[in-house]
């Protein structure tokens, strides 16, 4: 299974007075998305960073392949939250992606907590977005409701 997704991203002006778009081409989700450099030091409202972009794709990606791991073991979630807090900082070699902090709660039937924390574990370090990732500190903190 092959499958190459599209987005794009337009700029305009200087990184510090600048403001871009970011679109989602293969799915069309989203168009025209702005984003800017300010954000990525303070929040604003209905503007969006890189981080964040990046944050929501390892917390579906985590969703999923935990949802993958459970069927190949029987189990159906009754449900799997997944968030990612990405952090965005200065660092001696410049701005960095220094650390990003899953956190997961999920109602599994019939699993236990030790089974439940392994399985977490190894979705961590196995999901496609993870893999990716692999230069940056992920930590993860997973419940089992």
């Amino acid at each position: 299974m092959k499958n190459i997704s599209t987005a794009s991203a337009h700029w305009e002006d200087t990184l510090e007075n600048g403001f871009g778009t970011i679109s989602a081409e293969s799915s069309q989700i989203f168009t025209e998305t702005p984003y800017n450099f300010k954000a990525r030091s303070e929040s604003q409202a209905h503007i969006t960073t890189p981080e964040e972009l990046l944050g929501a794709a390892h917390a579906a990606c985590f969703s999923m392949a935990f949802s993958m791991v459970l069927g190949q073991k029987g189990l159906v979630a009754t449900s799997i939250d997944t968030t990612a807090d990405v952090t965005f900082e200065a660092t001696a070699d410049g701005p960095a992606i220094t650390k990003i902090k899953l956190t997961n709660r999920s109602v599994v039937p019939e699993l236990s907590e030790a089974d439940f924390q392994e399985i977490a574990k190894v979705v961590k370090e196995s999901c496609p977005v993870s893999k990716a990732l692999s230069g940056v500190d992920i930590e993860l903190e997973a419940t089992l409701d």
